[in-house]
């Protein structure tokens, strides 16, 4: 039984990557000024956009040192940023994306912890727990 959560929770972390690559190209579309996703957090604070907003394929909240994406399905899909602008998500992120599904998954953290494991390629570790894209390879 092992083996087919794991497969489930490693869909789940590369599913939320190509959203979370989905969300940054819709945000990029509607705001051309972001070089990066991060710098969604100084659109705000300087008040050239709201808050919150649709964007389409998607919705957005900002918050403290993040962003809340929901698709048009009611996934969602929550980042905080690093100070070098890298958006990072860490398991607990991962969870309630999963429990948000239209089909929710509710996967253990060893699953899930697992399914990054086997995503190292793919994903890095940037401090204990959090993860980031390794080199943007959501766009690729």
């Amino acid at each position: 039984m092992g083996g087919a959560h794991a497969t489930t929770a490693r869909d789940l972390v590369v599913g939320y990557v190509e959203a979370l690559s989905s969300a940054d190209a819709a945000m990029r579309a509607a705001f051309p000024s972001l070089e990066r996703l991060a710098d969604v957090l100084g659109l705000v604070r300087s008040r050239k956009i709201g808050r919150s907003g649709e964007l389409g394929t998607c919705s957005y909240k900002v918050h403290g040192a993040g962003c809340r994406f929901i698709t048009r399905e009611g996934s969602e899909i929550d980042v905080d940023f690093t100070a070098d602008g890298a958006a990072i998500f860490d398991l607990w992120r991962l969870r309630r994306s999963g429990r948000s599904l239209p089909a929710p998954l509710d996967l253990t953290e060893h699953d899930l912890w697992s399914a990054v494991e086997l995503l190292r390629p793919l994903l890095a570790e940037v401090r204990p727990g959090w993860f980031s894209v390794a080199e943007d390879k959501a766009s690729a």
